[in-house]
């Protein structure tokens, strides 16, 4: 299951630098699939959608720090908890159950986008 941000962030940034796979944004902010990965050009993501890993893509949210939900992986394969949630300082880096992935899935996602 990827985290989501909620609407109690104070914008303080502490969660961003801790992502692995620079899936946190400030709000407002375009985000690619290339940042902070190996990936590059056109691609089918392990969820079979299309994408271009160079292309900007519309923010998740304008007012708030956000995390971008084909990117993130729970910090599996890097660490053993959310490194947002870790340093949250309002606890607001919580579980989406709106995108429920298991441990293998997670970890599908994050070899493939970091193949070195």
């Amino acid at each position: 299951m990827a985290i989501i941000i909620t609407d109690e962030c104070i914008n303080c940034g502490a969660c961003e630098p801790e992502c692995p796979n620079t899936a946190i944004y400030e709000g407002a902010d375009e985000w690619r699939y290339k940042d902070g990965t190996d990936l590059e050009g056109d691609l089918v993501l392990p969820n079979g959608k299309i994408a271009n890993a160079e292309e900007a893509q519309i923010p998740v949210s304008e007012e708030f720090y956000y995390i971008v939900p084909d990117k993130c992986t729970e910090c599996k394969g890097f660490h053993d908890e959310p490194q947002c949630a870790a340093v949250c300082p309002v606890d607001c880096c919580v579980p989406d159950d709106d995108n429920v992935e298991n441990e293998e899935v997670l970890l599908s996602k994050q070899r493939f986008m970091h193949k070195n």
